[in-house]
């Protein structure tokens, strides 16, 4: 990993004020993937031995917690919680009509990396079920016509982007 780069330079930053501790974990992943936007091998591995943590332990949590992606998403997230609530009010519509418009399953970006659509095991927002997490900011009581008409919001500002440039 280049130490010179200044988003190497704020994990780093992140990791010693916490003493380079093991419990240092959830903080560091954090501010990784605030500033290099997922959490690839490459960082993965470095928090790893500056931690001095096992690369499974590291990956684990990467892994266990939604909040951590593996993989560069589009310039909007959509998230739809598939928690028992969520579920059951009709989150698996939601998808099923995300997948049947956009050919959009969960884990996947649009080919002009607009949108990714994601999956969650639960936002702890039962009330609001069924709920969507569009770009970071929950929405609840959603419908999957709804859903669908946001994504197209976003799609079609960035189709509008480039045609005025």
């Amino acid at each position: 990993m280049d130490t010179t780069d200044k988003r190497y330079k704020l994990l780093d930053a992140t990791m010693r004020r916490h003493g380079y501790a093991g419990n240092a974990l959830i903080e560091s992943l954090h501010t990784a993937q605030q500033v290099y936007g997922y959490l690839d091998v490459e960082v993965l591995r470095t928090v790893a031995r500056a931690l001095k943590l096992p690369p499974s332990k590291v990956y684990g949590v990467a892994t266990f917690y939604n909040l951590f992606s593996l993989k560069s998403h589009g310039e909007h997230v959509c998230v739809v919680c598939m928690g028992t609530a969520c579920y059951i009010k009709g989150a698996a519509r939601i998808l099923d009509t995300l997948e049947a418009d956009f050919e959009l399953k969960p884990g996947m970006t649009t080919s002009d990396k607009v949108v990714s659509l994601l999956q969650a095991r639960c936002f702890g927002s039962c009330a609001q079920a069924p709920a969507v997490s569009f770009d970071g900011v929950v929405a609840g009581q959603n419908v999957p016509d709804q859903v669908a008409a946001r994504l197209r919001v976003w799609l079609r500002a960035k189709q509008t982007e480039q045609v005025t440039r």
